[in-house]
């Protein structure tokens, strides 16, 4: 006789690969060991999936990028397409969509579509999408600098 681990129900397909076991001629030391892993891995199972249901119960999903922190105040937000718009940051979502106040959106240059001119155009209230969002930076605590790697023409 077996005595089987009771800590609750035994599930009938975890049963049916007990007795399949026993039958194949593994061995009866085997089979239980065999049923304990199942019974194992089971409870991680349910496990993960009652904390995958508890993360979507709580309504809001982590993103990888936490932008409460730049909530009213300055960013720079560049999207697809090479466009650059600066602007207060008044809100946002899972999804990366901006919501931007007093946004200036710098113009390129028509012959090097790479590079951004002087010119500049001011928005204000704005969206932006978060599928054209590329990058998220603030605007404190960034200077322009020269480029280190371009050579004098002298040289």
């Amino acid at each position: 006789m077996i005595s089987l681990p009771q800590n609750g129900g035994i599930s009938f397909l975890l049963l049916f690969l007990l007795i399949e076991s026993l039958l194949a001629g593994v061995g009866v030391h085997t089979a239980v060991a065999v049923f304990d892993h199942l019974q194992f891995t089971n409870f991680h199972l349910k496990d993960r999936k009652a904390l995958r249901e508890n993360k979507i119960m709580s309504g809001r999903k982590e993103t990888v990028l936490d932008l409460a922190k730049f909530v009213d105040k300055g960013v720079q937000v560049k999207l697809t397409g090479g466009r650059q718009v600066t602007g207060t940051l008044k809100g946002y979502d899972q999804l990366l969509n901006l919501v931007l106040d007093e946004a200036i959106e710098y113009l390129r240059d028509p012959d090097d579509p790479l590079k951004t001119t002087d010119q500049h155009r001011r928005l204000g209230l704005i969206v932006c999408r978060g599928t054209a969002v590329m990058l998220v930076s603030p605007t404190d605590g960034t200077d322009e600098i020269a480029n280190p790697f371009i050579q004098p023409d002298g040289a």
